[in-house]
C-alpha cells in the first residue's frame, strides 16, 4: 500500500458489506463508499486533474467527505480540506495559496452557508477552474447559479478506478495551520507521514479489524485529529464511523447509546459537555458497558473532567498530543497502563520527542525541573509549509527535528507534560486561533488605529478571544459594533467575543506590546 487511497480500498477488498459509515437511518457499507470514492475520481481525471493537483473541500461530517476526500486521492491529487467556518474572502485566499485546480463544497444551511461563501471565494480564485456544490439530496438541482453539484458530476461515472501509483514521499494532503505572520501555511502532508500515523496510533488503542470499533464521529474531519485518528483510523482497520454533523452533547450519547459506540474521541468542551447532559434517564451503565477507548487532544483536559468521565464512563480518558504538522499524533498516553493525569503521555512507536533551548536548537537534559520546547522526529512529520521554504527551514532541522513552539516538562519515566505555549496561539473549543490574524483584521476598521488580541481563560471553551483596541483619533467605536463587524469579516471560532476600547496598550521601548501584561 501506498496511495493513502488503499486504507479504504483494503477494507473494501475484505469487507465489502460491513457497514462504513451511518448517518441517521442511512447506513453505507464499505463497498458503497470505495464505489462512490472511484466515481469522484473519475469525475476529477475528466475534468483534467493530474497526479499532484491540489483539490479542495468544504464539508462537515457528512458521508460526502468521505467519499470525496478518497477520491481525490484515488485520483493522484491532494486534498487540501478547509474549515466550513471560513468566509469567502477566507476561502479565496486558502485556494490561491494551494493553487487548488478544483473545489468540492457542501451545499450548507440558511445558518451555516457554506455554499456562498465557498463559491465566492472561488470566484476570487481564478487559478481554480472547476466547483461542484455538495447538495444533501444528490439528485437535487444546485442552489447556487452557475455550479455544477456533486450527484450531476457523478452520474454516469463508472464504479470503479484503479487508483493512482503515488511515492510514499508524495504529498498526499494539505493541512491549514495559522502562524505567527497571521497568514495560514499548508503543511504538506506526505501519503506515508498520514498513513502511518493512523495506524500507528489505532495499534495503541488495541484496534482489531475482525472485531472492529464503532466510532462517534464528532471531531471535525477537516481537522487532522478527526481526519487520522477517527477517519483514516477506523478505516484502517474496518471500523464503523457514526457520523454527527454537530455536536450537541444529549445528541451525541443518543448516537452512542443506539450505535453501541466502543470509540470516542474529543477535545476537552465535548467531554465537559457529556458529562454536563447526563440525566436520570441517561443508562449510563450502558454507556459504560460499550465504550472501550476515549481519546482527548487540541488542549489540555481538566483533572475534574477527567475524573468525573472517568466516574460515570467507566473509561479512562487517554490524552494525546499533536499538531497539523505532525499528521497530527506525537504522544499519547497508553491503553492499559496507569495514566497520569496532566500528561500528554509518551510519544507514539516511530516518534521522537526531546525538550530544546527555545532559543537555540540545543536538546535538553530531562528533569522535573527542566521546561523546554518540544520537538518531534518521526514518521508523522511533516515534507514542509506549502510554497513557504524558509518558514520550513525555521521549523525543521537539517537532522528532521521539528520545533513545535509548545514548552513543557518531562518526567523521569518519559511522561511529557505541557506547561505553555512559546507561540502567542489561542485553543478555543479544539480550533486554532492566531492574535495576529485578528489583530490585522482589526485595524482595517476605520474606526481603530491599533489592536492586541489575547487568549483569556473560558469554563467550557478553555480560552476565549479578547480584544483590546486603540480607536483613530476623533473616532467613536463601541465594543459591540467591533464584535459585529467582526463575526461579518472572519470564521465564528475566531472573532473576538470580548472587545475593550482603551487609549494606550503597554509596550516595550522599542514599541512591541508587552502581552504579558494585558494577561
Amino acid at each position: 500500500m501506498t496511495n493513502l487511497a488503499g486504507l479504504l480500498e483494503d477494507s473494501a477488498w475484505s469487507f465489502p458489506d460491513r457497514e462504513a459509515i451511518i448517518l441517521g437511518d442511512a447506513r453505507l457499507t464499505y463497498g458503497q463508499v470505495n464505489a462512490a470514492a472511484s466515481q469522484v475520481a473519475h469525475l476529477l481525471t475528466s475534468r483534467g486533474v493530474q497526479p499532484g493537483d491540489k483539490v479542495a473541500l468544504s464539508c462537515p461530517n457528512l458521508p460526502y467527505f468521505s467519499m470525496v476526500y478518497y477520491g481525490i486521492l484515488k485520483a493522484g491529487g491532494v486534498v487540501v480540506p478547509l474549515n466550513v467556518l471560513l468566509k469567502g474572502r477566507e476561502v479565496a485566499y486558502h485556494l490561491a495559496d494551494s493553487e487548488a485546480k478544483a473545489y468540492f463544497a457542501f451545499e450548507g444551511t440558511a445558518d451555516l452557508p457554506i455554499g456562498a461563501e465557498a463559491f465566492a471565494g472561488f470566484e476570487g480564485a481564478p487559478g481554480c477552474t472547476d466547483f461542484f456544490v455538495i447538495t444533501a439530496d444528490p439528485a437535487a438541482e444546485s442552489p447556487i447559479a452557475g455550479a455544477s453539484t456533486l450527484g450531476q458530476g457523478m452520474a454516469g461515472q463508472a464504479p470503479k478506478f484503479d487508483s493512482v501509483k503515488v511515492d510514499d514521499d508524495d504529498t498526499a494532503v494539505i493541512l491549514y495551520t495559522s502562524g505567527t505572520t497571521g497568514q495560514p501555511k499548508g503543511a504538506e502532508l506526505r501519503h506515508r507521514n498520514m498513513r502511518d500515523n493512523a495506524l500507528a496510533g489505532q495499534d495503541l488503542f488495541g484496534a482489531d479489524a475482525v472485531n472492529p470499533d464503532t466510532y462517534l464521529c464528532v471531531l471535525p474531519l477537516f481537522h487532522s485529529f478527526g481526519q487520522t485518528v477517527i477517519q483514516n483510523g477506523a478505516f484502517a482497520f474496518g471500523g464503523t464511523i457514526v457520523m454527527l454533523p454537530r455536536f450537541e452533547p444529549a445528541a451525541a450519547l443518543g448516537l452512542m447509546l443506539r450505535e453501541s459506540v466502543t470509540f470516542f474521541g474529543g477535545v476537552p468542551t465535548m467531554y465537559w459537555s457529556l458529562i454536563g447532559a447526563l440525566d436520570e434517564s441517561t443508562d449510563v451503565d450502558r454507556l459504560a458497558e460499550n465504550l472501550r477507548v476515549a481519546v482527548a487532544g487540541g488542549a489540555a483536559l481538566p483533572i475534574e473532567v477527567h475524573r468525573q468521565f472517568q466516574e460515570r464512563f467507566g473509561v479512562t480518558v487517554l490524552e494525546g498530543y499533536g499538531l497539523s504538522e505532525t499528521s497530527p499524533v506525537a504522544s499519547f498516553s497508553r491503553l492499559g497502563s496507569e495514566v497520569r493525569v496532566g500528561s500528554i503521555g509518551t510519544p507514539i512507536p516511530g516518534v521522537e520527542m526531546t525538550l530544546i533551548d527555545p532559543s537555540s536548537w540545543d536538546e535538553l537534559k530531562a528533569g522535573d525541573d527542566v521546561i523546554g520546547e518540544i520537538a518531534i522526529r518521526g514518521h508523522n512529520v511533516m515534507k514542509g509549509y506549502y510554497n513557504r521554504p524558509e518558514a520550513t527551514w525555521e521549523s525543521i532541522s537539517p537532522e528532521g527535528w521539528f520545533r513545535t513552539g509548545d514548552l513543557a516538562r518531562r518526567d523521569a519515566d518519559g511522561w511529557f507534560f505541557i506547561v505553555d505555549r512559546s507561540k502567542d496561539m489561542i485553543i478555543r473549543g479544539g480550533f486554532n486561533v492566531y492574535p495576529r490574524e485578528i489583530e490585522e483584521l482589526l485595524i482595517t476598521h476605520p474606526a481603530v488605529s491599533l489592536a492586541a488580541v489575547i487568549g483569556v481563560p473560558h469554563e467550557s471553551h478553555g480560552e476565549e478571544i479578547k480584544a483590546y483596541v486603540i480607536p483613530e483619533s476623533g473616532s467613536t467605536v463601541t465594543p459591540d459594533e467591533l464584535i459585529q463587524w467582526s463575526k461579518r469579516q472572519i470564521a465564528a471560532y475566531k472573532y473576538p467575543r470580548l472587545v475593550e476600547v482603551v487609549e494606550a496598550l503597554p509596550m516595550t521601548a522599542t514599541g512591541k506590546i508587552l502581552k504579558r501584561e494585558l494577561r
